[in-house]
């Protein structure tokens, strides 16, 4: 069985990037995975101090005690990893990127976990224009990511909706977040 953890990265709980994330989350389901959404907004994750403890001590994870040791924990028995969560100001929320920032601890240089993983982007954005929202920033630091991680980005689906709950009347868009989660719920014989 696949697990999927999918970091929400809206202060809104029905926002569009989390109704995306929640579709993306039905299509892994439909594929027998688990799939946890955690929303950041709703925990308590202090931003990097920059102390570099966790690249000093290799898997010795992150000095600070808080919520975030939940997410370590979640992010190293799973095979995938979806960051979802909208454009604010040309690129990610100030909770994806503090979660992001932290991730480090288990992911930078000797302490990189990640092999193996894959990963998911979910953006949505004001504007028409992925360029013109900053949606390609947001992008291109995950690709970046990704790149220095050794992981797979598995797909990247984006939208535009302005108010809250607006993506859904974009069923195109929905529907891509689904066969996301479809992608990443596969198993192993499946995929084949």
């Amino acid at each position: 069985m696949k697990k999927v953890v999918v970091l929400c990265g809206s202060p809104r709980k029905e926002g569009n990037s989390t109704i995306l994330a929640q579709s993306l989350a039905e299509g892994a389901r439909e594929m027998g995975a688990m799939v946890w959404l955690c929303q950041l907004a709703d925990m308590d994750i202090a931003p990097c101090s920059g102390c570099e403890s966790c690249q000093n001590n290799p898997g010795s994870g992150c000095v600070i005690d808080d919520q975030m040791t939940k997410i370590y924990e979640a992010v190293l028995e799973s095979d995938s990893v979806v960051f979802a969560g909208p454009v604010y100001w040309f690129s990610v929320s100030a909770q994806t990127k503090t979660a992001v920032d932290r991730l480090y601890a288990i992911g930078g240089g000797d302490a990189n976990t990640f092999g193996g993983k894959s990963f998911g982007i979910i953006l949505t954005y004001a504007d028409r224009d992925p360029f013109v929202s900053g949606a390609v920033n947001a992008v291109r630091m995950f690709q970046d990511m990704a790149a220095y991680l050794g992981v797979t980005i598995q797909g990247v689906v984006h939208g535009s909706a302005y108010g809250p709950g607006d993506i859904r009347s974009n069923e195109s868009v929905l529907d891509q977040a689904r066969e996301l989660g479809r992608k990443l719920g596969k198993t192993d014989n499946e995929a084949r």
